[in-house]
Order: structure tokens, then sequence, then C-alpha cells
């Protein structure tokens, strides 16, 4: 009986072939699908604001926000830390409010907005760009002007 030759299927051709990132990653969500971002931008603006003046736990933001983002804020919060070490300062709860919120929508699921945060001798800006993850906001971008 002759040998027969050796059948060798790939997977990756067969037209059922799933990628897995795509099918198991982060999933997109439409705007209609998500929340009014206007409380969430605020609060996180908030929580920023406190975990660079050291009186909050980055670790509390880890669920609102990227990885890239949170090692962003991980690294101000190292420099903001030397800082005030340097000067002989202890961190303090700052004092401030939060202001007008302006929103933008520039793609489906996607929210840029810049917050205003009034302290007491000068009011700063933080820019965060919101994008619709696994059904929920997700900061992909914070930046604290």
């Amino acid at each position: 009986m002759p040998a027969r030759p050796a059948v060798r299927l790939d997977v990756r051709d067969s037209a059922s072939f799933i990628d897995h990132d795509e099918f198991f990653g982060r999933q997109t969500a439409s705007r209609s699908d998500l929340p009014d971002p206007e409380a969430m931008l605020q609060s996180l603006t908030h929580c920023v604001v406190e975990v660079m003046a050291g009186a909050r736990d980055l670790e509390q933001l880890a669920r609102w926000v990227t990885d890239d983002v949170y090692r962003t804020l991980s690294k101000r919060v190292v420099l903001a830390n030397r800082a005030r070490r340097i000067k002989g300062l202890s961190p303090q709860r700052p004092t401030f409010r939060v202001g007008r919120v302006v929103v933008t929508e520039p793609a489906d699921g996607i929210v840029e907005a810049v917050v205003l945060v009034h302290q007491p001798h000068r009011v700063r800006s933080v820019a965060i760009r919101l994008e619709g993850l696994d059904q929920r906001w997700r900061a992909s971008a914070i930046a604290v002007l």
C-alpha cells in the first residue's frame, strides 16, 4: 500500500480564523451606548489635581484611565513628589473648584474636553480625551496645563 502524503492544515488559511485581539481585546463603544461624559470629566479632573498635589493615591484612577495615561501620570507624580521633598513641603489637599467644562465629540465614542480648575491664585486647565471602551468611558489622554 503506497504511503499517503502528509496533509498540513494551517488554521490561518481557514476562513473561520478569528483574530484573538479583535475578539477578546477592548471593544469600542458607540456614543449612544455610553453615559453623559460631563460628570466623568469633572470627577476625573478633581482626582487628577489631587493626585498631582499628593493628596490622593494614583491607584484610585487606574480603572478610569488607559495604561499609557497611568504611566504618564505616574512619572508626573514622582517628579511632583521629588520637587516637594526638595523644597521641604509635605503633600496637602489643594484648594480648588472645578469650573467650566467644554466638550467636543470629534468621532462616535470619542470625547475631547477642557476642564477649568479655579485655584486661589490662578486658573489651570486640564485637557482630557475620553474613549468609549467596553461600554464605559476611559481617559486615553490627560494633560494638566
